[in-house]
C-alpha cells in the first residue's frame, strides 16, 4: 500500500534514485491557503547535506504542485505534488546489486517481490519521506487555521538524554535538540559514529498543542493506533510512545491516572488521549529510531542465490537518521490529525444541521 489516512488522505510516489518523487493529496477542503514559502520551509528542514552530520547527498527539495490549487487556494480537488532527484549516484551500488545488505529492506523486498531496486533501497529508501513533508505542510496548514500546532525535536542520540524541553531551541540547532546543554554530547556522539565508520540511533519528541476534545475513531481507527501506525511507517522507526508509553507499566493505577478539575487536567500519564480519543490536552508522543544501517564496516551477507559472502558499502548516509527524521514524525503527526479533523465533522447531528440547514 502507498496510501495513509481516510478522508484526508495521501499517496507517494516515486524511489530514492528514479527521476522525482512526490505525493497526491486528496481531501483537502476547497479555499485553504496554500503559502509556497511555508511549505518550502518545512522541505529544507528535512534535505540532506546541509552538516557534516547529515548524508552529503545535496538535494534542493524544490516542491512543485501540479495541480488542485488555483490562484492561491485549493479548489477541493487532488493536490499533486513532485519533487525532482538532482543528485544521484547510482554507481555507488553496482557493488550490491546481487547483494543484500545487512539491516536493509533489500533482503525482504526481494523475498516478496522477486525483483528490487537496489539503487539507494529504491521505494525502501528513506528518500520517500520527503514526499511526506510535502503533504505534512498541507495538513499543517489546514490546523493551523483552527489552532493546533505540532512541535519536535531531537530527544536523545545514542542514549544521551534531553534533561529539558525547548523547542525553540530545537529550531535553531543544527541536530533540533531540545536541550542545549546536552547539544554537545549528542553532536560528539554522532561525529565518533561518523568518525568509526558507525552510526547511532536516537529519540524525536512530538507535541501537539490546541487539538480539541474528540479526535480519534474508536474502534478500530483510535487517535493513538494511528499515531503509532504512522510513525512505524517511518523508515528507521523500531518503537512508538504515547505518553508515559512504557514508563507507565511501572506505575500504580493511583500513580497513572490523570486526575481532573473543573480547570482540566492534573497531569498528563496519557499524552492526551483516552479510549483512543483526545482529551484536550497535549499530544505527547516519541519515536525510536534505530541506527541507520548504511555503516561503512565490512559486513557479512548472502547473494541472491544465498550464498554467502562479505561486502562493504559505498555511498553516502546519515550517521544518525533521527536528526533528519525529527520533521518526518511532526509531518506525520499531522497527516494523523488533519484526517481525524475531518472525521470528527460527521460524529454528532448538530454538526451536519450546521452546515445543511
Amino acid at each position: 500500500m502507498n496510501s495513509f489516512g481516510l478522508r484526508f488522505r495521501f499517496t507517494t510516489f516515486g524511489e530514492s534514485h528514479g527521476e522525482a518523487i512526490g505525493c497526491i493529496v486528496d481531501g483537502v477542503p476547497a479555499g485553504l491557503k496554500i503559502d509556497m514559502d511555508y511549505i518550502q520551509a518545512q522541505m529544507d528542514r528535512r534535505k540532506p547535506g546541509k552538516s557534516k552530520l547529515e548524508t552529503q547527498r545535496k538535494e534542493d527539495d524544490i516542491v512543485e504542485i501540479l495541480s488542485g490549487v488555483f490562484e492561491g487556494v485549493t479548489t477541493g480537488t487532488s493536490i499533486a505534488m513532485v519533487i525532482k532527484n538532482t543528485n544521484q549516484k547510482s554507481g555507488d551500488y553496482s557493488n550490491v546489486k546481487d547483494l543484500f545488505r545487512p539491516g536493509h529492506a533489500d533482503f525482504t523486498y526481494f523475498h516478496k517481490y522477486g525483483i528490487r531496486d537496489y539503487r539507494g533501497g529504491g521505494r525502501s529508501s528513506a528518500r520517500e519521506t520527503a514526499a511526506r513533508v510535502a503533504a505534512g505542510a498541507i495538513a499543517k496548514l489546514l490546523l493551523k487555521e483552527v489552532g493546533i500546532e505540532i512541535k519536535s525535536g531531537i530527544y536523545a542520540i545514542d542514549g544521551i538524554e534531553a534533561g529539558q524541553i525547548d523547542f525553540d531551541y530545537a529550531n535553531s540547532s543544527s541536530i533540533f535538540a531540545l536541550d542545549k546543554d546536552m547539544e554537545e554530547k549528542q553532536k560528539n556522539a554522532v561525529t565518533d559514529a561518523l568518525n568509526t565508520h558507525d552510526s547511532v540511533g536516537g529519540v524525536v519528541l512530538v507535541r501537539a498543542f490546541g487539538v480539541p476534545k474528540g479526535l480519534g475513531e474508536p474502534m478500530y481507527h483510535k487517535l493513538d493506533s494511528q499515531i503509532a501506525n504512522a510513525m512505524m511507517n517511518i523508515n528507521a522507526v523500531k518503537g512508538v510512545e504515547i505518553g508515559d508509553g512504557c514508563e507507565s507499566s511501572k506505575l500504580k493505577g493511583s500513580q497513572n491516572n490523570d486526575q481532573i478539575t473543573s480547570s482540566g487536567f492534573c497531569s498528563n500519564h496519557s499524552g492526551g488521549i483516552l479510549g483512543g480519543i483526545s482529551n484536550g490536552d497535549t499530544i505527547e508522543t516519541k519515536v525510536y529510531f534505530k541506527p541507520t544501517p548504511s555503516i561503512f564496516i565490512e559486513q557479512k551477507t548472502v547473494d541472491i542465490h544465498n550464498n554467502d559472502t562479505t561486502y562493504f558499502l559505498k555511498g553516502r548516509h546519515d550517521p544518525c537518521v533521527a536528526i533528519r527524521g525529527s520533521v518526518v514524525c511532526e509531518s506525520m503527526m499531522a497527516l494523523v490529525l488533519a484526517d481525524m479533523l475531518l472525521l470528527n465533522m460527521s460524529s454528532k447531528m448538530e454538526n451536519i444541521k450546521k452546515i445543511y440547514q
